[in-house]
């Protein structure tokens, strides 16, 4: 079977966490703490009604042996990953980050969030993990 992206669900929740993280953006702007913008986003996904878990523990395998766990900030709709960051600017760790958590969890859709920037679409980036 072909590569394929990952599915309407997944992008209907993708596109229903941006329209909220902008909301959450406009209101607070981009001065505050990683954990202000996480309470504020999950404060706003309640409102709208989707669902989601927070800080979910992700155990990390090496040759089939766990050898420690990571932490997601937001799981939507078990679907989607979600790394919240507060930054002036992003790096490649963040990306690389982002993509250990959806192979970790065997999902393929993350949005990497950076509320740190001016504008919120600036701060936004879909990672897609291929087979």
């Amino acid at each position: 079977m072909g590569w394929q992206e990952p599915g309407e669900v997944a992008d209907q929740f993708a596109a229903a966490v941006v329209d909220a993280a902008v909301e959450v953006h406009r209101h607070l702007g981009p001065a505050f703490s990683e954990n202000v913008y996480e309470s504020a986003l999950c404060h706003e996904l309640r409102s709208r009604q989707v669902s989601f878990e927070r800080q979910v523990v992700v155990p990390v395998f090496y040759k089939g042996l766990q050898v420690g766990e990571g932490r997601i900030d937001l799981l939507v709709g078990s679907l989607l990953v979600l790394e919240l960051k507060a930054l002036p600017a992003l790096d490649r760790v963040h990306t690389a980050q982002l993509l250990a958590y959806l192979k970790a969890t065997g999902l393929r859709l993350g949005l990497l969030l950076n509320f740190g920037q001016p504008r919120m679409h600036s701060g936004i980036r879909r990672l897609v993990r291929t087979p």
